[in-house]
């Protein structure tokens, strides 16, 4: 009886497994974090249309910070088709510029908050000033939560890169291939957020 390919019978019963647990995971945290977010918008527009209260304007400070999450978002999908190419050195770099870039990005938040403050345009008074100001908490925090798992997968990756056997091994492991796969999901997801959060106060000033 010929012998069995440890590696192929894990590659093939790991491909089996279509509800992994940290697939399942991701799709409970999003859900969650989607409902605290609608419900948070629900109760904006609940307010503002019995209150009837004066929107906020949006600094353009926020579509500029948008953009800069974009390019985050951007990065990070050059970074898993290098993977997808076994390029170790883009795959890496990519990594790391996603990084630079979601830091830059919370960086500018910080900076903003505080220009905003020291302007006397913080949106502090008002009930849509004080929404404002828990959509971009809670996005903050979201990010913030999120920086750990990534910052170690990058860690991984390059204690995993070294030798030439152990690339080949790590950009065929199917499961690291899954990671980076729901780690784009969460990061592409905080992007999407981010923009709807700032087109949502944009239109809703506008009418």
């Amino acid at each position: 009886m010929a012998g069995r390919d440890p590696y192929n019978q894990y590659k093939s019963d790991y491909k089996n497994l279509i509800l992994h647990p940290y697939k399942i995971m991701l799709f409970f945290l999003l859900i969650s974090v989607s409902m605290i977010f609608v419900g948070v918008i629900a109760a904006y527009l609940y307010q503002r249309i019995t209150m009837k209260f004066e929107p906020v304007r949006l600094p353009y400070v926020f579509l500029l910070n948008a953009c800069i999450l974009l390019l985050s978002s951007y990065t990070l999908n050059l970074s898993h088709k290098a993977y997808l190419e076994d390029n170790t050195e883009k795959y890496k770099k990519m990594l790391l510029a996603t990084l630079g870039v979601t830091l830059i990005f919370m960086a500018a938040q910080a900076a903003s908050w505080t220009w905003m403050y020291n302007t006397g345009q913080f949106p502090a008074s008002g009930i849509g000033g004080q929404y404002i100001i828990v959509f971009g908490v809670l996005h903050f925090v979201h990010i913030f939560a999120g920086l750990p798992f990534f910052i170690l997968f990058i860690i991984t990756a390059y204690k995993r890169m070294k030798e030439p056997v152990s690339v080949l091994i790590y950009f065929s492991d199917p499961e690291k291939k899954m990671k980076l796969r729901l780690l784009s999901v969460y990061w592409h997801y905080l992007d999407v957020l981010w923009w709807i959060l700032v087109l949502f106060f944009t239109f809703n000033y506008l009418i």
